[in-house]
C-alpha cells in the first residue's frame, strides 16, 4: 500500500520528540528530537534481519511500525497506532514548515493523551490486548553467550552442576544454537554437541526445566530440509544471510510443512523440554508465494499457533527476532531488544546488531510492555571479567522486571561477577512496569 497523509501537528522544534516503535525484537526503538537522526540499518541484509524489509525509511522521516507517538512540547502526547495485532501499518512523520505531517500505509487509530510519553505508552499498550495475569518466571541459564555454536552436552551438564553447587538459582537450562546439524534440521544433531537427550535428562533429572532454541521458520540452504523439500518453502521469500549461508522461509500453509513443524515441537516436548526459544521468527512474516493465499502477518500468527499445538498448551513460548505487535497473545516471553554482546558498541555501528548499547537503549524503551503483553526478555546476564561496561549492564538489568538468565560459563566468573549474577537471578515481576 502507498502512504497517505492522515494528520499533522504543530511542534516546538527544540522541545518536540518523536517515539518510533520498531518492527521486531531487534529493531531500534526510542524517542528522538526533531534534529536527531534515528538509527537506520547499516546495509540491505540488516534491513531484512532486523528492520521491516518492505518499508525502508526515507531520508528525513521518522517511522514507527504499528506505533508512532509525538510529544509536541506542550505536555500532550499524540499517538497513531495499529488498529489490532492483525493489521500493522508503517506510520511516518516528516517535518514541513514547523509542523509534523503524519502518514501511514494502512488504517490507524489516533489517540491524544496527557501526562507525558511514558504514561501514554503504558495506557496505549493496555488497549491492545485483554488484561491478564503474568506469573513470576524463575531465572534461567543459557548456553549462547558462553559457548556460542560450539556448545556440547558436557558444557550444559557442567554448568548445571556448578549452578546447583554455587546456589546460582537457575531453574531452567536453555540449550541454544549449536546442538542442531543445520538450520532447519532441528531433530538431527551436530555430532560434536554430543547427546541432546543426555543433556535434557540431566537437567530434568535435577528437577530443573529444560529449554531449547530453534529458528523454526528458517531453512538454511545447506540443510537436508532445503534439498529434499523445496515445496515446503515460501516462493521468492529471502530471509537474509546468516551462518555463512542463504536463508529460505518455511511455508506454514503447506500441509506437509505443517506436519513437519508440529512434529518437531511434539518430539522436543516428548523429550522433556518445556521452554522453547523461537528465534529469527521475523521470517514467518516475510512476503512471498505460499501454498495458501494468506497475508504475511496471518501466516506468521498461524505458524506460532502450530508451534503451540506441538509444544503443548502449558509450554513456554519465548519469541526473539519477532515482529512485536503480531505476536500479541501468542508468546509468553518476548525479547524486547537486540542481542547483548561482550562489547559496548556494535561492530557495524548499527544498534540493531549485538552490543550492550543497543540492548540497553531499546530494552529500556520497551520496558512498558512487561506484564502487559508478555514477560519481557531484556537478554542475558553476562558479567565475566572481559565484558565491557559490565557494571552498567548489571545496573540496566536490575532496573527491569523481565526475565533473568545467566549466560556466562559459570567457571569464568570472578567474585564480583558471581555475586552480582546471584543477586540478579530472581523471578520476573508480576506487575506491569
Amino acid at each position: 500500500m502507498s502512504f497517505e497523509d492522515i494528520g499533522e501537528i504543530r511542534c516546538g522544534p527544540g522541545e518536540a520528540r518523536v517515539f518510533e516503535h520498531g518492527w521486531q525484537s531487534w529493531s531500534p526503538t526510542g524517542a528522538y528530537r526533531l534534529t536527531d537522526t534515528p538509527p537506520r540499518p547499516a546495509d540491505e541484509t540488516i534491513q531484512i534481519l532486523a528492520y521491516r524489509p518492505e518499508t525502508p525509511v526515507p531520508q528525513g522521516a521518522f517511522q514507527g511500525e504499528g506505533l508512532l507517538a509525538v510529544e509536541p512540547g506542550d505536555g500532550s502526547v499524540e499517538l497513531w497506532s495499529a488498529p489490532s495485532p492483525l493489521q500493522v501499518p508503517s506510520i511516518r512523520a516528516r517535518e514541513e514548515g514547523g509542523r509534523l505531517v503524519i502518514s501511514a500505509d494502512g488504517p490507524v487509530r489516533h489517540h491524544r493523551a496527557e501526562g507525558g510519553l511514558d504514561q501514554a505508552l503504558r495506557d496505549w499498550a493496555d488497549t491492545m490486548t485483554e488484561k491478564r495475569a503474568f506469573p513470576a518466571v524463575p531465572p534461567m541459564w543459557c548456553t549462547w553467550y558462553g559457548y556460542w555454536d560450539k556448545v556440547t552436552d558436557a558444557d550444559v551438564i557442567d554448568n548445571l552442576q556448578r549452578s546447583e553447587r554455587l546456589g546460582l538459582g537457575a531453574d531452567m537450562f536453555l540449550i541454544d544454537d549449536g546442538y542442531e546439524a543445520e538450520i532447519g534440521d532441528w531433530l538431527e544433531g551436530r555430532p560434536e554437541f554430543g547427546s541432546l537427550a543426555r543433556a535434557v535428562d540431566a537437567v530434568t533429572g535435577a528437577g530443573r526445566r529444560a529449554g531449547i532454541w530453534t529458528a523454526p521458520f528458517l531453512v538454511g540452504h545447506r540443510s537436508r530440509t532445503f534439498r529434499e523439500h523445496p515445496d515446503w518453502l515460501v516462493r521468492d521469500a529471502y530471509a537474509g544471510r546468516m551462518w555463512d549461508q542463504e536463508l529460505a522461509v518455511l511455508d506454514v500453509t503447506n500441509p506437509a510443512a505443517v506436519e513437519h513443524l508440529v512434529d518437531v515441537f511434539r518430539t522436543f516436548r516428548a523429550m522433556g523440554i518445556s521452554h522453547f526459544k523461537l528465534d529469527f521468527i521475523y521470517a514467518g512474516a516475510l512476503a512471498g508465494g505460499r501454498h495458501e493465499d494468506l497475508d504475511p502477518i496471518a501466516a506468521y500468527r498461524r505458524g506460532l499457533e502450530l508451534i503451540r499445538r506441538g509444544a503443548g498448551a502449558d509450554a513456554t513460548l519465548h519469541g526473539c527476532g519477532a515482529p512485536m505487535l503480531p505476536s500479541i497473545g501468542l508468546v509468553d516471553v518476548m525479547r524486547v531488544s537486540p542481542d547483548i554482546a561482550p562489547t559496548l558498541q556494535p561492530k557495524s555501528g548499527d544498534i540493531s546488531q549485538p552490543s550492550q548499547l543497543g540492548a540497553r537503549l531499546t530494552g529500556a524503551a520497551r520496558e512498558f510492555l512487561h506484564a502487559r503483553w508478555w514477560v519481557n526478555d531484556p537478554d542475558c546476564i553476562i558479567l565475566r571479567p572481559e565484558v565491557e561496561a559490565r557494571e552498567e549492564w548489571a545496573a540496566h538489568l536490575a532496573g527491569t522486571g523481565g526475565l533473568r538468565g545467566s549466560s556466562d560459563p559459570i567457571a569464568a566468573l570472578d567474585d564480583w561477577g558471581l555475586e552480582t549474577t546471584r543477586r540478579l537471578m530472581v523471578p520476573t515481576a508480576t506487575d506491569p512496569s
